[in-house]
């Protein structure tokens, strides 16, 4: 007998019967939704129709309905957690979701907005790179002149603040770009997906014109934080609230399941600036983080590179000995940024004999900005900056709300 996705089943197993929901086919085996909310793979012959529910024939696939009336959304889905399910052949998680299927299986989105859904990629995060990020920006830029009132993202969480600041930086948007990602995927019981994505469809509609991430305020599913998305960083492995801004307060936040949404006074919001976009990015740059005893000839590594960004201690210190090698870098043509691996607070080199070192070796203070967050907009300096001093000029210069300074005033 043929059973479709959704179709109410009997599982007989290992002397037991169990009720749930059929799922899929893997193989010569079945997936089932049990009751308990956890799935259950099986063989295919273990599984009958409720007793007194036929199983009709799989359907063709319908055409998903829209309501012309509501606010248009695009859906780009580039994979991860939210867009994924257990491969029951290996038991790990893969990416293989399509935007489709994401509405398909969150039903209430489809009274929030109407969707127009692409995937220009399918992949896990850690698989992302900056020629990836370039893509998605154009992608973002095409949809928005096509009519967007919003954009909607999915991206896996492990690397989601490197392509959404990376994102930010490349585009001026004057509608919402909201990223989303899941800690848990759609087969486990615990999965925060539905929640996420139908909380980041509430803020693509509302009045914010910036590019945020949107995850779990808390473990509860009661609302999400929107983090601006150069302020924002994952802090948990695996919790449903691990997104935090840093430094700063999220720029808003959705309740649920009311979808009320609450921005804050420096949101940037919808139509405050015009759309463009600046998709040049110079890949050949690092990220390095200072430990103690580090061999200065580990800076050897990043010879040739254009920029380089270290994650210093404190106030932006690494130890005497690798000054020399940095030096080295600059005089060679490496723009060298320094940040710290404090979660809060600034560079500042002016302050310890060390720092003033590391100035007159040419290293450019990266103020409040994050490692990460830095990392990407040095790409973006360097591949659009005029010269040297502009490079200064810009990395020091508050964009796009990296600095923890207002989104509006410049250092």
């Amino acid at each position: 007998m043929t059973f479709t996705n959704t179709d109410p089943v009997t599982v007989s197993f290992a002397g037991l019967e169990m009720e749930g929901i059929y799922i899929s086919a893997s193989g010569d085996n079945a997936v089932v939704k049990l009751k308990s909310g956890y799935n259950i793979c099986v063989p295919e012959t273990a599984v009958t129709a409720r007793e007194g529910t036929p199983a009709p024939e799989k359907p063709s696939a319908q055409p998903l309905a829209q309501n012309e009336k509501l606010p248009l959304l695009s859906i780009i889905s580039t994979g991860g957690t939210i867009a994924s399910t257990v491969d029951y052949r290996t038991g790990a998680v893969s990416s293989k979701f399509t935007a489709e299927d994401i509405l398909r299986s969150i039903p209430e989105l489809a009274g929030i907005a109407r969707y127009h859904t692409l995937q220009p990629f399918n992949i896990l995060s850690e698989n992302m790179n900056p020629a990836m990020w370039q893509e998605l920006a154009r992608t973002i830029y095409d949809e928005i002149k096509d009519g967007a009132q919003g954009i909607i993202v999915t991206h896996g969480t492990d690397t989601m603040l490197y392509s959404a600041a990376a994102v930010s930086f490349m585009l001026d948007t004057p509608v919402p770009v909201i990223f989303v990602g899941a800690q848990r995927s759609a087969d486990r019981p615990s999965s925060d997906n539905a929640v996420n994505a139908i909380c980041s469809a509430q803020a693509g509609v509302s009045d914010l014109g910036e590019v945020v991430v949107c995850m779990h305020a808390t473990s509860n599913d009661t609302a999400c934080s929107l983090h601006r998305a150069t302020r924002v960083r994952k802090n948990h492995t695996s919790c449903r609230d691990a997104f935090q801004s840093i430094g700063r307060s999220p720029v808003g936040t959705v309740t649920y399941p009311d979808g009320k949404v609450v921005l804050a006074d420096d949101a940037v919001k919808r139509d405050d600036v015009r759309l463009s976009l600046l998709d040049e990015l110079e890949p050949a740059c690092g990220l390095l983080t200072y430990y103690p005893g580090m061999n200065p000839s580990v800076l050897d590594a990043f010879k040739g590179y254009k920029g380089l960004v270290i994650a210093g201690t404190g106030l932006g210190h690494t130890g005497t000995d690798c000054i020399e090698k940095i030096a080295d870098l600059v005089a060679a043509g490496t723009t060298v940024v320094m940040t710290s691996q404090c979660m809060a607070g600034s560079v500042c080199d002016r302050v310890y004999e060390t720092g003033r070192y590391l100035l007159d070796a040419g290293v450019i203070e990266g103020g409040s900005m994050l490692p990460e967050v830095a990392l990407v907009k040095l790409m973006w300096v360097l591949a659009n900056a005029k010269d040297a001093a502009d490079v200064k000029r810009l990395m020091q210069k508050n964009l796009k709300g990296e600095l923890d300074v207002d989104i509006r005033g410049e250092n």
